[in-house]
């Protein structure tokens, strides 16, 4: 979608939504996003209409009409194969920090009132007006993030809210955080061990994937957050120390930059993925990857990991030597990336055709050799390897 206010609201599939929905607006991170000229990806609507009326009206339209989240008013229409999230206006009727129980209202100020930021509780309607209640329009071009009213009883309706405040802050802010605001971010950091904890990495990854995020999580660290999250003893200094460098905005590389722990215990603390898991573990049984290692050693890496798993560790131990962008390591990572991936050139098969039955000596043969091609810097070729396992198998008690 563009990102130009006036462009979004001549949008072919937006119009064609307006046209039977004409009482709905557009609503928070679209309505921002646009005010600021920033590319739009999702576009979410509120409406006075309740989710049935909204169904049966889009439905009769012929629009395809999934029902996303129906239970918390939310549907979702797709329009020339593109998805529009509508939700009812509602107002919290009772809230644990997790959840909120809700009912339908049409007021329009009574649904804003309940969301997070201000420039998160902005509205605008199909002929552009937009409607912000709470001064948010105002928040965001000075690049304060504000809660909408008080920060306390915002966080307690959803602790979320507290790690969302940063991914903002580290977007749009270019105030300093008010301190009443900090204050109450330090009063709920206990409410964090309540949140699931998909929820709390699916935070924290976009925190430390977006921009400053060593400022987001020095800041986060001075107010007891990342005690409350992260196992291990925390290193800021490695990194800040990384982001200088260049390193790419990646969380991983940045969440093993900033904790000890292990991969495991890091994967069982934010239930993280298991491939998330298998990168933080090849960063922390990695050697440092520096540009001294001679190419024989470079090899014998990439022959045991994948090629981004070394460049990962090389932006780590660029940030543990230099600390700042250096053009020999950008050449290292440019080899490694360049370098064909070694591959043994020999498999069990073979060692089956040398005589050795199935079963675990094949194993403990092509062990011998993959070793002794590895010593060799990972260039002897399919010949000489044959000629190894001959040699191992010879060598082996009868």
């Amino acid at each position: 979608m563009t990102s130009d206010l006036t462009g979004a609201l001549s949008d072919p599939s937006l119009r064609k939504l307006w046209d039977r929905l004409p009482r709905a607006r557009l609503v928070g991170g679209v309505v921002r996003d646009l005010l600021i000229g920033r590319d739009v990806a999702d576009i979410d609507l509120a409406t006075p209409e309740p989710p049935d009326v909204v169904q049966h009206t889009l439905a009769d339209a012929g629009i395809k009409v999934v029902p996303t989240g129906i239970g918390h008013g939310t549907v979702t229409a797709v329009i020339d194969g593109r998805p529009f999230e509508i939700t009812t206006l509602r107002r919290d009727v009772e809230t644990d920090g997790r959840h909120a129980t809700v009912a339908w209202t049409s007021d329009w100020r009574a649904d804003a009132a309940r969301r997070d930021f201000t420039f998160n509780a902005m509205f605008c309607d199909r002929e552009g007006v937009v409607f912000d209640y709470f001064g948010g329009r105002e928040d965001l071009l000075a690049g304060r993030v504000r809660f909408v009213g008080d920060p306390d009883q915002r966080l307690a309706e959803d602790a979320l809210r507290l790690l969302r405040y940063f991914r903002f802050l580290g977007r749009f802010g270019r105030e300093e955080p008010d301190l009443l605001t900090l204050a109450a971010i330090k009063r709920a950091v206990p409410r964090l061990a309540r949140l699931s904890v998909e929820r709390v990495w699916s935070e924290l990854s976009r925190i430390l994937g977006g921009p400053r995020a060593s400022e987001m999580s020095a800041l986060m660290g001075r107010l007891g957050v990342l005690d409350a999250l992260l196992p291990g003893e925390r290193t800021q200094g490695r990194l800040e120390r990384t982001v200088s460098c260049g390193a790419p905005a990646d969380p991983v590389l940045r969440l093993g930059a900033l904790t000890t722990a292990s991969a495991d215990v890091l994967g069982q603390r934010l239930r993280l993925a298991r491939r998330e898991v298998d990168r933080l573990n090849a960063l922390r049984t990695l050697p440092p990857v520096t540009p001294t290692l001679g190419c024989d050693d470079r090899r014998r890496l990439l022959a045991s990991f994948p090629p981004a798993a070394v460049v990962a560790r090389s932006w780590l131990a660029q940030g543990d030597v230099v600390g700042a962008p250096d053009p020999e390591w950008d050449r290292l990572r440019g080899w490694i990336l360049d370098c064909p991936v070694p591959m043994l050139p020999v498999a069990g098969r073979d060692v089956v055709a040398a005589g050795v039955a199935a079963g675990p000596a094949v194993g403990a043969v092509l062990q011998d050799v993959g070793a002794r091609w590895r010593a060799g810097g990972c260039v002897a070729d399919r010949r000489t390897c044959l000629v190894w396992i001959r040699e191992a198998v010879a060598a082996r008690p009868s």
